[in-house]
């Protein structure tokens, strides 16, 4: 099977093909049939193999927004990418062209339905930033506001889709044909690709996303959310809140002295290590170019087209494992990443352990200098993938995340110790999940459940009675003895059988307890009676024999 190749596609075919050649992966070109569209070119390529993360930078920019979208997705994917090609793939958005202004004009006059002079008191034509989907510009409103309006390019989407029908002809061929694209799910990363480029391409999820976060870290007057103005935010055009500020990482020493470097390094983790356990919900893209420092002394936070989402069952599980990571714990780090992975069909779990074990054990010397932690936590992502285990995308988000934390807490306060900024923050953080898990909400949820088990149980016991009652009652067991299995179920089978007789017995005395006779023992009926007596006698014996046998076992 090979790529249908389609005439308006060609050009794209050979820059995935020369890209993929270029990475190492011949094999897959090959099965593909890319290799014929590279013609002569093909040994030059060969011999370029493995390029440098800048050069990986440089073509994806050549190649357009979708694959500058592409890398910086792929740049949270630490089970595929090596860390030094994800810190290369966070430059991409500071490099992308902006669109001519005129163009911009259009795009508002579009959404709004009148000209942009109408709209805005005042609009720069130079943007502040260019980014892969669309450029932000500075304005005035009407009533003296300022804000950063976020304007989305002209005919992007089309570009888009034509370029997503590209890599997903290519994955599904991929994945059809080698074992590697398999295990990788080509397939399913160009799908969850499609997602997300379909989530950041209408800006009033990002909108709804900057007041989400706006509204979870109120509790951290250190850091600014800007919030979006609704009337201003269309599908394709978003205005919020103008943010003066400069990068964290162009700090000199003479910033540094005039600000607590030290205590907004330990907020911003702290505020970081919420999103992650408590809310759930993070700022997926702290790069360099999205954290500002402001004039007076604040953080801001920008860009909230891609978030990231922790589930319930995930945030104690993450909050243990970088614990673990960071305290040097490999046999506890293996048993919690192998719950938060989802093993695939050929997945080497001794291997992965073993992967785990050596990774914590090789970064336990770097503890005391400032772990990386989340270079770890690619690196262990980056293991899972080898050995087969799938990591969930919030992992290697959140890797990526801590990652880039690393470099603004250092940049910050040059001493800062990012790894204990979390350990000093583990137990509030433990309080809040404490307090979570006993609101109202969860104590009536685990009520519904407890009322459910009370009432599904009576059916269930009757079930396996009645197997038993009909010899169908069966057990899956990995490695037994034989005979000691038949011995057990004999003795099972005979106290249910004692219990049942017993129960016959006390009934049998109830219903006699009703119809006189002349035959009684201290005014009662008695032969109800003596069913009693003997359904007494027979329980002590019942009791005697388990006590005595237990007694012996032990």
């Amino acid at each position: 099977m090979k790529i249908s190749l389609k005439p308006q596609h060609l050009k794209r075919y050979r820059q995935i093909a020369s890209l993929m050649l270029r990475f190492g992966f011949s094999e897959l070109v090959r099965s593909s049939g890319l290799e014929d569209l590279l013609g002569e070119d093909l040994g030059r390529f060969t011999q370029r193999a493995h390029p440098k993360p800048t050069e990986l930078v440089h073509e994806l920019e050549a190649m357009g927004p979708t694959f500058v979208k592409l890398g910086q997705v792929m740049s949270t994917r630490g089970d595929l990418i090596p860390v030094e090609y994800i810190r290369a793939l966070a430059t991409l958005q500071d490099k992308v062209e902006p669109e001519d202004f005129e163009q911009i004009e259009q795009v508002v006059h579009e959404e709004f339905g009148q000209p942009l002079s109408k709209i805005f008191l005042t609009f720069e034509p130079t943007p502040l930033a260019a980014a892969s989907l669309g450029q932000v510009h500075k304005a005035t409103l009407q009533d003296g506001r300022e804000v950063a309006v976020k304007v989305q390019r002209p005919g992007i989407r089309a570009k888009l889709a034509d370029d997503l029908d590209v890599l997903d002809e290519v994955a599904s061929t991929l994945e059809t044909l080698t074992e590697f694209a398999e295990r990788y799910r080509f397939k399913g990363i160009v799908n969850e690709f499609r997602r997300t480029l379909m989530r950041e391409l209408d800006y009033r999820t990002e909108a709804s996303n900057l007041t989400t976060l706006g509204h979870n870290l109120e509790e951290f007057p250190e850091l600014f959310v800007p919030q979006p103005i609704e009337e201003y935010t269309t599908a394709r055009v978003l205005a919020m809140d103008f943010v003066k500020g400069r990068k964290i990482t162009e700090l000199t020493d003479e910033d540094r002295a005039n600000i607590d470097g030290a205590h907004l390094a330990e907020q911003l983790q702290k505020a970081y290590m919420k999103q992650f356990c408590i809310d759930g919900f993070f700022h997926a893209d702290p790069h360099p170019g999205n954290v500002m420092l402001m004039p007076e002394g604040r953080i801001a936070l920008l860009d909230l087209g891609m978030v990231g989402r922790v589930s319930v069952e995930m945030r104690e599980r993450l909050l243990r494992l970088l614990i673990a990571l960071g305290e040097g714990r490999p046999e506890q780090a293996a048993d919690l990443a192998a719950k938060i992975g989802h093993p695939g069909a050929d997945f080497r779990e001794r291997e992965f352990r073993d992967r785990i074990k050596t990774l914590v054990n090789a970064y336990q010397g770097a503890i005391m200098e400032g772990i990386e932690l989340g270079r770890v936590v690619m690196d262990l992502a980056r293991a899972a993938g080898d050995t087969g285990m799938h990591p969930p995308s919030e992992l290697t988000m959140i890797g990526k995340a801590l990652m880039n934390l690393d470099e603004l807490g250092r940049s910050l306060a040059p001493g800062f110790d990012p790894y204990e900024a979390i350990r000093r923050s583990a137990i509030p953080l433990v309080l809040k999940m404490m307090r979570q898990t006993s609101s109202p909400a969860a104590l009536l949820g685990r009520a519904l459940e407890v009322n459910e088990f009370a009432n599904q149980l009576p059916g269930r016991v009757n079930k396996i009675l009645d197997r038993v009652a009909e010899n169908r009652l069966e057990f899956k067991v990995r490695s037994f003895n034989e005979q000691q299995l038949v011995e057990g179920f004999q003795k099972v089978a005979n106290r249910i059988a004692h219990g049942l007789v017993l129960a016959a017995m006390i009934v049998s005395a109830a219903m006699l307890m009703g119809i006189e006779s002349r035959f009684t023992i201290f005014g009662y009926p008695g032969f109800a009676i003596l069913l009693f007596v003997a359904a007494v006698g027979g329980g002590v014996a019942l009791v005697w024999d388990i006590l005595r046998h237990d007694r012996r076992k032990k």
